[in-house]
């Protein structure tokens, strides 16, 4: 009797848990999708008010994650865990957890700033925390950064807002700067007129500002000249790496020497 007693328990139990198991596995499913939905939609009436790229994203995460949370409580809840006493517990834990996590809160209060006060957007190319790409998203705690080379790099915003920002982007023309280094035999003036012929040649290089050309230095070996034409920032690499080149060849067909580091050794000879 006592065992049948048991199993009829045990089966109530089961069955009784079984569906309030079942049903906190279908409100997690359930309130994911519907987070994600919500999400979408606000970014869409965001995107209709041409808001930033930056403050989409941000936004949209911060959206999705609150949600989430509210639909983990809604489960526990579910489970016959009071989410009263559950809350509390949590904002018990929260002063412990703060300063547990110092650093994390300190970024996700670097993003609100970098949302606030723009510094980049997305596609922007910027130099910042110690390295350098193009800005894909900012998220609650991170940058997310696009390498040259196509790697994600993921910086900290505090590691971000508590540096120098340099925004290659920003501008609409950028400097190239080069150096093109001759022989003390050479003609200067050649030099010059080659450099400033290289110039005007390519349809890149605008008009104004106008282009720098002018010596730098009379060096150990050589005598250094700056080229600093003005181009659109999206130019500046691909004419960077053209004038290194057409400089080169350029030279060797006017018989312009490159030098290479020189130095005078004088023997001296003694009488014994």
């Amino acid at each position: 009797m006592e065992t049948s007693e048991l199993l009829r328990q045990g089966q109530e139990l089961i069955t009784t848990f079984g569906v309030k198991i079942i049903a906190a596995i279908a409100i997690l499913v359930v309130g994911r999708w519907v987070a994600k939905s919500l999400t979408n939609v606000v970014r869409r009436v965001m995107d209709r008010a041409d808001v930033d790229e930056i403050l989409k994203r941000f936004v949209g995460n911060l959206i999705y994650v609150a949600l989430l949370v509210f639909v983990v409580l809604a489960a526990i809840n579910q489970l016959g865990v009071q989410t009263t006493s559950f809350i509390a517990v949590i904002g018990a834990a929260g002063l412990a957890i703060g300063l547990a996590l110092q650093g994390s809160l300190s970024n996700f209060a670097s993003g609100i700033l970098i949302i606030i006060f723009r510094p980049y957007k997305v596609g922007d190319y910027i130099e910042a925390g110690g390295t350098a790409g193009t800005v894909e998203e900012v998220q609650v705690f991170t940058t997310v950064l696009k390498s040259p080379g196509n790697q994600a790099i993921f910086v900290p915003n505090t590691q971000i807002m508590s540096g120098t920002i340099t925004n290659y982007s920003t501008k609409p023309q950028r400097r190239v700067n080069l150096s093109a280094s001759v022989g003390y035999n050479d003609d200067l003036d050649k030099v010059k007129q080659v450099l400033t012929d290289i110039l005007a040649k390519d349809e890149r290089v605008l008009e104004e500002p106008a282009p720098t050309i002018a010596i730098m230095e009379l060096a150990d070996s050589s005598i250094n000249f700056v080229v600093r034409p003005w181009v659109k920032s999206a130019d500046y690499w691909p004419l960077y790496f053209d004038l290194n080149e057409r400089i080169k060849k350029r030279f060797d067909e006017e018989g312009i020497s490159i030098p290479f580091p020189q130095r005078d050794v004088h023997v001296y000879e003694h009488k014994s």
